[in-house]
């Protein structure tokens, strides 16, 4: 949510971060209507002092005097019923449409329509240039037997999957060595609700908009979510806190399961792990002061974070610069990480790190108060540490060798009992 004395000062920025942004709001209309509720929250106001008022007056007066302002007061009260119903129906239009309102994105934003359109800033390590034919993570799934699509979609629909036997401890062994590189570095671990509320959908502003990615409970349980991010749970924690400035910045880790929808891609990336219903993530999570140099520095520290991951993973990955257009509604920086994908001869994007500013922490109502003694609102940021299964995608892409086996990186292998080869099972 963004500071409304600062639209009601530059509603022309905001109308640009709409533009930018790609996000329809008639930020016109929308000034109209505060100026109506805040009239009429002056007039109720007014109307329920002069109601107050004359109840104290009525008790000294007598005859003529007193019939007059019992007219009086009937007449406001008629009023004040009018003017109170209004300002209620207006006021609920009013809460609801300003949560549409996006944040302005910094001025080192490139602007652009879509994904095609953010900007590469640095690359790391050298794309596979194999000597024989390379499979793609699906058949490589099979042969090594580490997981099973077909029995997925046939107990759980499309875009399901099950891991097994080394699969499954491969995934294990990304997971602990992301938890463990961010414990190592003052991470707070956490293990997190995977059901929450609207509020905390709203409050890290997935909602509204998103509702339609979200799994929805059914009607017993009316007001409950599955989550797509433990950053949902994890930026949460601290919400209608005022949490003591000492304690800042806040470094948290949240690992779950996370559940996705995936509605508006029916044929969009349908083949293997990359695009699916359910996976696991390692999510960081930084809460810190309201200062734009402290908000830059954790944007960068939980950037290098990720990149150690993929680093330690062995693989070839680029940092772009997300454009406007490609940015959500809250987030005011954005950089993905995209990791090369042999089978898609092109980048994939495996981590989002975002800055939102305040906007997360107003509507959490996650305030500081600083040296003057003022209640601020934070700061929040989050980044992927590393997210599977997609990961397995390069993982198993880019590490297979000739003979059909696939090096487990080095950083893993002690998740892994010393294993250091993933060996066929099934020919292909």
């Amino acid at each position: 949510m963004i500071d409304l004395h600062d639209f009601r000062q530059r509603p022309e920025a905001y109308q640009a971060a709409c533009e930018k942004k790609r996000i329809k709001f008639d930020v016109q209309a929308f000034l109209q209507l505060d100026e109506k509720v805040r009239i009429l929250q002056q007039n109720e106001e007014s109307l329920r002092a002069e109601q107050n008022s004359a109840n104290k007056q009525i008790k000294s007066l007598n005859g003529d005097e007193k019939q007059k302002l019992l007219d009086q007061m009937k007449s406001i009260s008629t009023t004040l019923k009018e003017v109170s119903a209004e300002h209620k129906n207006l006021k609920e239009d009013w809460e609801k449409q300003k949560l549409f309102i996006p944040s302005i994105p910094l001025d080192k934003v490139p602007d652009g329509k879509d994904d095609s359109e953010n900007v590469e800033i640095r690359r790391h390590g050298d794309i596979p240039n194999f000597n024989f034919t390379p499979k793609d993570h699906v058949e490589l799934g099979k042969s090594l037997d580490l997981f099973d699509i077909e029995r997925g979609v046939k107990i759980a629909g499309a875009r399901n999957y099950f891991l097994k036997g080394d699969g499954a401890r491969l995934q294990d062994a990304v997971m602990m060595l992301a938890k463990d590189l961010l414990y190592k570095r003052g991470y707070t671990l956490f293990d997190v609700p995977h059901i929450v509320k609207w509020d905390a959908m709203m409050g890290t502003s997935y909602f509204p908009g998103g509702e339609d990615q979200a799994y929805h409970l059914d009607e017993r349980d009316p007001d409950f979510y599955l989550i797509g991010t433990s950053e949902v749970s994890v930026t949460s924690y601290r919400s209608d806190e005022i949490i003591p400035r000492e304690e800042l910045p806040l470094r948290y880790a949240g690992y779950s399961p996370c559940y996705r929808r995936e509605a508006g891609t029916y044929g969009k990336d349908t083949h293997g792990l990359y695009r699916i219903h359910q996976f696991y993530k390692v999510e960081q999570v930084i809460v810190c002061e309201a200062d734009e140099s402290i908000s830059a520095k954790m944007h960068t520290e939980l950037l290098e974070n990720a990149e150690e991951a993929v680093k330690l993973l062995e693989l070839p990955y680029r940092v772009v610069d997300v454009c406007s257009g490609d940015m959500g509604q809250g987030q005011v920086y954005k950089n993905d990480i995209e990791v090369w994908m042999p089978s898609r001869e092109s980048y994939g994007e495996t981590h989002s790190c975002s800055s939102f500013h305040d906007f997360q922490a107003r509507r959490l109502k996650m305030r500081y108060k600083d040296d003057s003694g003022k209640t601020v609102y934070c700061h929040t940021l989050n980044n992927t540490c590393v997210a599977s299964p997609r990961i397995l995608i390069p993982l198993l892409e880019v590490h297979q060798r000739s003979d059909g086996s696939v090096k487990i990186p080095k950083a893993l292998q002690g998740y892994m009992g010393g294993q250091e080869l993933l060996v066929p099972k099934i020919k292909v």
